[in-house]
């Protein structure tokens, strides 16, 4: 079994090897620590970017931004438009790929801008078990996902972001406020700013 310092060196090596990346970065446990890690390797040849729709919390877009700039990395945000396609407004369980679907058209076209760079996500073997039809438009794009391929687990990530003093690394999973309105029910700015809203309030109570 290969040990974590092992990993993370092949991880390195890995990044250096692409030359140029753009990370797709959310802020959360997976992307901050990609995102560290590009840094690391590449220095001001990785971009991190986030892309901003009202499925994004404003809370989120804050910490974000609060992270790429302890970390040191280039960040820019980019608006997505999945709000304009009517099949992610109509809610399938498809939904994801039409999201990413938009996010890495919009990375794609920064990344070749940014001459050819390679864009990669924070996906881990934890999630190759798991429904993610997100997975198919990282596909279409040509995303790469090291952390899959490198075989780190959630725990990995975890332990070492704690290592680098990462302040993510015993961050709860955030997914997106589109993934709590249920199947069929239409995506809509409404809904999400409600969603948005009581969320704050709960993390305000705790």
């Amino acid at each position: 079994k290969i040990g974590l310092p092992e990993k993370r060196l092949a991880l390195l090596n890995e990044l250096r090897g692409y030359g140029r990346v753009v990370v797709a970065f959310s802020g959360g446990v997976d992307s901050t620590f990609m995102a560290a890690m590009a840094w690391e390797a590449l220095g001001n040849a990785a971009t991190a970017i986030t892309g901003v729709s009202p499925s994004v919390a404003p809370a989120e877009r804050e910490e974000a931004e609060q992270l790429a700039r302890q970390i040191g990395i280039a960040h820019e945000w980019v608006e997505t438009h999945e709000m304009d396609n009517p099949e992610y407004v109509a809610n399938s369980p498809m939904r994801c790929f039409h999201c990413k679907d938009e996010l890495y058209g919009v990375l794609s076209a920064i990344a070749e801008r940014a001459g050819g760079a390679v864009i990669v996500d924070g996906t881990n073997a934890d999630d190759a078990g798991d429904w993610r039809p997100g997975r198919k438009a990282a596909t279409l794009h040509g995303v790469r996902s090291p952390l899959l391929d490198l075989g780190f687990t959630k725990n990995d990530i975890r332990a070492l972001s704690r290592e680098m003093g990462l302040p993510t690394w015993d961050k709860p999973a955030m997914a997106c406020l589109a993934s709590r309105i249920p199947h069929g029910t239409a995506v809509t700015v409404e809904a999400l700013d409600q969603v948005g809203a009581a969320e704050a309030v709960l993390r305000s109570l705790r």
